[in-house]
């Protein structure tokens, strides 16, 4: 399967669709989910043209993966949950609740999160 480059987020990531960036670096931008779980939810997705956890860690170049990671540690911090706590929710594939094709990572907190 090819990657989608009408996808949201890819469109997104071409700037045709308007977004309100949270944080951005070279590696991923982060913004609010339209439609939050809790009252913290921002995802965070790469910058590169990955469509799941797996295509991500089978061909991202490692600086990518890694930097990929530490942005996702940057928002959480920015956002203010690290002492209290969060969750990542990472969706791959239909099975796993995957509604965009491209990888992202769900940052979720703000109260306390059913186990």
């Amino acid at each position: 399967m090819a990657y989608d480059d009408n996808n949201v987020f890819a469109l997104i990531l071409a700037g045709k669709i308007p977004t309100n960036k949270l944080y951005e670096d070279e590696y991923a931008i982060a913004f609010k989910d339209l439609h939050p779980k809790a009252p913290v939810h921002v995802l965070v997705i790469p910058k590169g043209k990955y469509m799941n956890f797996s295509d991500f860690t089978s061909n991202a170049k490692p600086e990518e993966v890694a930097g990929f990671f530490k942005a996702v540690g940057k928002v959480a911090e920015q956002l203010g949950v690290v002492e209290d706590g969060y969750r990542l929710i990472m969706n791959t594939g239909n099975n796993g609740g995957q509604e965009v094709p491209h990888l992202h990572v769900h940052i979720v907190a703000g109260k306390k999160l059913p186990v």
